[in-house]
């Protein structure tokens, strides 16, 4: 049998990307809402499971780069400024690069608040389409019709009141070399199945 071309294995409808629902989807009951979303744009689940790690598994999850952390820091500082809101009286500082840290610490104990499901994604251009149907990272940014934007209000502004991580109901992988890094942390091969939806060769 011929090996697959390089376009084979780049095709777009074979492209994956990791979906978390957070602690906060899975206490509410909208983890089968969201599979139904991405279920009903054609796009399919190839791996799912439940999971409660400890803060060492997400710490190496998310980056670790100090560019990245910085700029949870920058965001954090632009949110307290644009409401008139005192990051120093709060936060005890008004420097990104330690506002940063604390930011990422609040993630993990977010994260860690409960159980989350773990999901691998398959289909045509799947990183776009899932990060199209989950909507910003901002939930009061979100539009109307998106996961986030129809379930959730939380904003930046209220979070950093609370010295807490936004509660956004779901991860997507943001790009190509983030969804690899993650689907690799948190699925062995094993766990990857092939498939082929009934409808395939009539959506594409």
């Amino acid at each position: 049998m011929a090996r697959p071309s390089a376009f084979d294995r780049l095709h777009p409808k074979q492209e994956r990307t990791l979906v978390l629902v957070k602690p906060d989807g899975v206490k509410r009951g909208l983890v089968g809402e969201a599979i139904r979303r991405f279920e009903q744009r054609g796009l399919k689940l190839i791996a799912l499971k439940m999971v409660a790690p400890g803060q060492p598994y997400f710490h190496d999850h998310y980056p670790k780069e100090q560019a990245w952390i910085f700029r949870l820091g920058e965001k954090t500082l632009s949110a307290f400024q644009k409401y008139g809101l005192d990051a120093k009286k709060m936060l005890g500082t008004d420097d990104p690069k330690k506002i940063g840290p604390k930011v990422r610490d609040w993630i993990l104990e977010y994260m860690t608040s409960g159980p989350v499901v773990a999901i691998v994604i398959e289909g045509i251009h799947a990183i776009d389409m899932v990060r199209k149907i989950t909507g910003p990272t901002l939930p009061n940014m979100a539009e109307m019709g998106s996961f986030r934007g129809d379930f959730s209000v939380d904003s930046p502004t209220l979070a950093n009141l609370d010295k807490r991580a936004i509660h956004n109901l779901i991860h997507a992988s943001e790009n190509a070399a983030e969804a690899r890094h993650e689907i690799k942390h948190w699925f062995t091969k094993a766990e990857l199945h092939d498939y082929k939806r009934a409808e395939e060769d009539v959506m594409f």
